[in-house]
């Protein structure tokens, strides 16, 4: 089996019976290492110690009076923000349980360290998978997307790495692991997929989600691994490229553009084409055991929209298959 995302710090993880990922010291040490929380050689003693400290223990318990007295506002901020995530972390069980907590009742958490958790737990919900265009297409869940019209085809590129956008790295793991800030853009197809193994952690291959070309199922591949995992329900998932006489019982909508354009075609709406050509993916949801699906929804299918916004970038939001799907547990 090979491995994949090793910038996600999954293997500095433990796994539960059940599989889910058990925080360890270590991993919370990656966050203690990040260029925000290191102090500079001008930092107070109460910001230099209480990083000794936590480096020594990193869930040693503390009161908000110790962080309050580090002098620099914006380290003191900083140390705010990564303890209460932390903090977090460490109330629940697994890292999915403290996500689904996080994404069900609406937690505030910055959306750098909400991507973080999306980016490992899916790392733990595709393992094993050995298809690169599925995990390809997966890495939409956490990394914005710019879209591309090339040759006719619809291309999603890596944002951050399009923009080439340098400085201080996302994760400190991708420094230890000397992975270059950028790198050039392929696309991937049959002839050079194999070998996204070796540079998985780069994001620097694009891909082609035009509908009915092979992206579009990776991407429909990859949503029922993480709804399987997160929900424990099996679903088949199949794309689709154009709505006709659709009866909406239930529709989610993958990001903010495709919930606009779900809730336009529930209420009957004739969509204009600036709309119709926002729309990346549109996919079929069916759930294989019924009986965790509540009645309303009868025998039809959830519909799942997705859309880029008018600058043409994909937001991605895996939220939405936690919180938007008719599953009775969680109407409960």
């Amino acid at each position: 089996m090979r491995d994949f995302w090793l910038s996600c710090g999954h293997h500095l993880l433990d796994r539960d019976e059940g599989g889910g990922l058990v925080l360890t010291d270590d991993f919370l040490k990656v966050y203690l290492a990040r260029p925000e929380l290191v102090p500079p050689p001008e930092a107070c003693a109460v910001e230099r110690n209480l990083h000794a400290a936590l480096l020594a223990d990193p869930r040693k318990p503390l009161q908000p009076a110790e962080v309050a007295a580090i002098a620099d506002p914006d380290a003191r901020e900083n140390w705010q923000v990564m303890l209460a995530f932390r903090d977090l972390l460490m109330k629940h069980r697994t890292l999915e349980a403290a996500y689904l907590d996080v994404v069900r009742r609406g937690i505030k958490v910055p959306h750098l360290f909400l991507n973080q958790l999306v980016h490992v737990i899916l790392r733990n919900a595709l393992n094993g998978c050995e298809d690169p265009f599925v995990l390809r297409a997966a890495e939409i869940f956490f990394r914005p997307q710019r879209m591309t019209l090339h040759e006719g085809a619809l291309i999603a590129g890596d944002e951050e790495t399009i923009a080439g956008k340098s400085g201080a790295p996302v994760s400190p793991l991708v420094s230890m692991l000397g992975i270059p800030a950028e790198a050039e853009i392929d696309i991937m197809n049959d002839d050079n997929a194999d070998h996204y193994f070796e540079h998985s952690d780069q994001f620097h291959v694009a891909l082609d989600l035009s509908g009915g070309r092979r992206g579009h199922q990776a991407l429909a591949q990859a949503m029922a691994y993480w709804v399987r995992h997160l929900h424990g329900i099996e679903v088949d998932i199949e794309p689709f490229t154009e709505v006709r006489d659709a009866n909406f019982t239930w529709y989610t909508g993958l990001d903010a553009e495709g919930t606009k354009i779900g809730d336009a075609l529930w209420k009957g709406e004739e969509m204009e084409d600036a709309v119709r050509t926002s729309i990346v993916g549109l996919y079929r949801l069916r759930f294989r055991d019924r009986s965790s699906v509540i009645e309303a929804l009868g025998e039809e299918p959830v519909y799942l929209i997705l859309a880029m916004g008018a600058e043409k970038v994909l937001r991605f939001k895996p939220q939405n298959l936690v919180t938007g799907l008719p599953i009775q547990q969680l109407q409960a």
